[in-house]
């Protein structure tokens, strides 16, 4: 039976604290769903739990690349490399779909959320097509979803070397620690990534948008308990219990 010791109820708590930072990083995110697919809206033209498992788990690729060719990395290590991971991936998505905004679709970025953008400056209203909510990534939106993947991907970076560390020292999972740890944190992504979604409820822009501190607080702490849970489960997993 599994001895409920400090070193194990710490290892709930921070697999509880990575999923709640994998879905405080959706909300910064620019989700912008099918109205962004079609220029009607800021943000990237997908939802909420492609984003968030799109970029954890480009996080949890490099986290998990870090930790098998540097095995002394610390956990700092580990966080930032899953958080840079993510980081690119978020970026290079923003800026291949900011060339279709303004290439291929041929509309100006506006935020329909503030009047001017906090990073340049520039009006927004301006800018504002009729009958849109906005159009194409604003910087602030670009800037939101770079803080949004860096939060996501060191989230899974955290989760990974929490179950690796814990699952290594198995002698039911033992040599297969890895990849038993990758599989349960994709898991664990995939319910964070579907938990905001419905406080979002369809786009959000960024941390600038009044949705934010709206919905924010309420899906944290939903995040949290349900992530406490999974952590407990993945424990149990690792005494054979499950």
């Amino acid at each position: 039976m599994v001895a409920l010791d400090p070193t194990l109820i710490m290892n709930v708590l921070l697999i509880a604290i990575s999923g709640t930072l994998v879905c405080i990083a959706v909300h910064f995110i620019p989700v912008g769903g099918a109205p962004a697919a079609m220029a009607q809206a800021t943000g990237i033209g997908t939802g909420t739990v492609e984003l968030a498992a799109g970029s954890g788990l480009v996080g949890l690729i490099t986290a998990s690349y870090m930790y098998a060719n540097e095995p002394a990395a610390s956990m700092a290590l580990v966080l930032a490399a899953g958080a840079m991971g993510s980081m690119i991936m978020i970026a290079s998505t923003m800026f291949a779909g900011s060339l279709i905004y303004a290439y291929g679709v041929g509309v100006p970025f506006a935020s329909a959320q503030i009047k001017k953008d906090p990073f340049t400056g520039a009006r927004q209203d301006l800018y504002m097509s009729k009958g849109t909510q906005g159009q194409g990534l604003p910087t602030v939106c670009f800037v939101s979803g770079i803080i949004g993947a860096a939060l996501g991907g060191a989230g899974g970076g955290l989760i990974y070397f929490v179950l690796v560390q814990l699952y290594s020292q198995s002698a039911l999972i033992g040599t297969s620690a890895a990849a038993v740890a990758g599989v349960f944190t994709m898991g664990v992504f995939y319910v964070n990534a579907v938990i905001p979604s419905y406080g979002v409820g369809g786009t959000i822009e960024g941390f600038h948008d009044p949705k934010f501190r709206r919905v924010l607080p309420k899906d944290a702490v939903t995040s949290f308990i349900v992530s406490l849970i999974c952590g407990v489960v993945a424990v149990f997993i690792g005494g054979g219990l499950l």
